[in-house]
């Protein structure tokens, strides 16, 4: 794979680099290489698009202050199957406000149309869509007292208070930064090696204590072996030191006007700086993808031989 130099940096490691560049320019994207592009994303690597832009009206640009932020808050955030939005700061003007909501629900259809061309299996399957509107700069809200809540360093998605029981995370990112800077990633090695290297490392699972979790209402349903797998694994990267400095990965940067894909459940990533960006999350059911055996579920289960949710 060829990438400019302005794109990836230094590579630290000997595979190539997990990044399949697309020449695709609109959101629209039925003629393409389906099943190449399905099989990069499905196990592990980022689609990315250097020259799709999410263009931005006249009124949607002048919202590009981290002002409209709650203060409580660390994004805007809009549920489009629930018409929910949040985050948005009390001072901001009701035009504002159904400013920003526009935006988000015009982002959010454009995304699911860009995801279902390219991938048509996936029609119909995604589900719970959550959008965000990133105006605050990473340096900013980036906490380096906590390693868990620091995503400067490089991780896989997983949360405390909301087991996902192997359903998978789909992300679909676009830098609308207006000043030309842009969205510096690192990207890290393929799921399955990560997993091998983490796997005997993890803590055991106990049955009693996530049953606990659930009935005292810490987490939002019942934390299985397979969520307290991956939460391990979140935690084990980013309080390694030496994994951070000297694992294997790839410093990346999406200039603006760019698009980029990926499993965040699978792909190691971290957001190391930047300001201005759009992000659409989608879950999929493992037994909606393609080839379900490339999920952390299937990897992880046939680590360990047994069912894991």
């Amino acid at each position: 794979m060829s990438i400019t130099n302005s794109t990836l940096e230094a590579q630290k490691g000997s595979a190539e680099a997990p990044i399949l560049v697309l020449g695709i320019s609109e959101w629209r994207a039925e003629e393409c290489d389906h099943e190449n592009i399905v099989n990069c994303l499905e196990e592990g690597q980022v689609l990315y698009f250097p020259s799709l832009p999410f263009v931005l009206t006249e009124e949607e640009q002048a919202l590009l202050d981290p002002r409209l932020v709650s203060p409580k808050r660390k994004n805007i955030m809009y549920q489009a199957d629930q018409g929910s939005i949040k985050g948005i700061a009390d001072s901001a003007s009701e035009s504002e406000k159904k400013a920003v909501e526009g935006l988000l629900k015009r982002y959010s259809e454009a995304s699911y149309q860009l995801l279902t061309d390219l991938i048509p299996q996936y029609k119909g399957k995604l589900h719970s869509p959550m959008n965000t509107l990133r105006l605050n700069a990473i340096d900013e809200w980036s906490d380096s007292h906590s390693f868990r809540k620091d995503d400067r360093r490089l991780h896989v998605d997983a949360f405390p208070s909301r087991p996902l029981h192997g359903r998978r995370i789909i992300r679909i990112f676009n830098n609308i930064n207006p000043s030309g800077v842009p969205r510096k990633w690192r990207v890290g090695e393929p799921f399955p090696q990560l997993a091998a290297r983490l796997l005997p490392k993890s803590k055991p699972y106990s049955r009693i204590g996530s049953a606990l979790l659930d009935r005292l209402q810490i987490t939002k349903s019942r934390r299985t072996h397979y969520d307290h797998i991956m939460l391990q694994f979140h935690d084990l990267m980013k309080e390694d030191q030496e994994y951070q400095d000297n694992g294997i990965q790839w410093d990346v940067s999406f200039m603006p006007g760019s698009t980029w894909i990926c499993f965040s459940d699978q792909t190691p990533h971290a957001a190391m700086s930047g300001q201005f960006m759009l992000e659409q999350t989608f879950q999929l059911d493992v037994d909606d993808m393609v080839d379900p055996a490339k999920s952390p579920l299937k990897v992880l289960e046939a680590m360990v031989k047994k069912p894991l949710v």
